[in-house]
C-alpha cells in the first residue's frame, strides 16, 4: 500500500492513515484507562458506556490496521497512541480528582487547634485518644472528597508540621460531614 512510485507522495499511508490510529488510540486507551478507575472507585454504571466506546474505536483501528498490514507506519501510530493515550488517561483522571480519602493524623500534642481548623474549614473530623509506644498520642481521623486533599494537608503542615499522618482510600461513604461547597447538606447519603 505504501508506495513512492515515480515521485508521488501516498499522503494517505504515510500521514493520514497513521495520524487517524494514533488519535483513535488515544481516545480509546483513555477510555479504558478511565473505566477502570471509575470502577475501581465506585462509579460502576459509567463503566458499561466508557466500555462500549472504547471497544468501537478499537475494532474500528484494528480494522484499518488489517486493511494496510504493510504499513510499518501505522504500527509505530498504533504503539505511540497506545502509549500517549495511558498518560492522557491518567492526566484526566488526576484533574477530575474523583474519590474519597480518610486522612488520619497522629500526633503526641492534645490537636484541639488543628480540629478547630479543619472544623473551620467545613469539614468534620473525629478525635480519639490513643496510646503511642512512648507517650500518648491523639488520633484524628477526617474524611474529605480528593478534591479536598491539597486544602487539608496545607491545613495540617501548618498547624501540626510533625504529627504523623496516613492517607487511605475510602471505597464508600455514607452520611458524614463535608465543606458546603462541594456538598450542600453535609447529612444526606452520598453518591445519591
Amino acid at each position: 500500500m505504501i508506495e513512492l512510485t515515480s515521485g508521488t507522495f501516498d499522503w494517505f499511508a504515510w500521514i493520514v492513515l497513521p495520524l487517524m490510529i494514533f488519535l483513535a488510540r488515544i481516545f480509546d486507551v483513555t477510555l479504558g484507562t478511565l473505566r477502570i478507575i471509575f470502577v475501581s472507585r465506585g462509579k460502576r454504571n459509567l463503566a458499561p458506556v466508557l466500555g462500549f466506546f472504547e471497544v468501537l474505536i478499537w475494532i474500528t483501528v484494528i480494522g484499518q490496521l488489517v486493511q494496510n498490514l504493510d504499513s510499518f507506519v501505522a504500527y509505530l501510530a498504533y504503539a505511540g497512541g497506545f502509549a500517549a493515550g495511558n498518560y492522557v488517561g491518567l492526566w484526566l483522571e488526576d484533574r477530575l480528582a474523583i474519590g474519597t480519602y480518610i486522612v488520619r493524623i497522629m500526633t503526641p500534642e492534645v490537636g484541639e487547634i488543628l480540629t478547630q481548623k479543619i472544623h473551620e474549614a467545613g469539614f468534620g473530623v473525629t478525635t480519639v485518644a490513643g496510646k503511642g509506644y512512648l507517650v500518648p498520642v491523639t488520633l484524628l481521623y477526617v474524611v474529605v472528597k480528593r478534591k479536598s486533599m491539597m486544602q487539608i494537608m496545607g491545613i495540617i503542615h501548618e498547624n501540626l508540621p510533625n504529627a504523623f499522618v496516613t492517607i487511605e482510600e475510602v471505597k464508600s461513604t455514607e452520611k458524614g460531614i463535608f465543606p458546603r461547597t462541594l456538598q450542600q447538606d453535609p447529612f444526606t447519603r452520598f453518591g445519591r
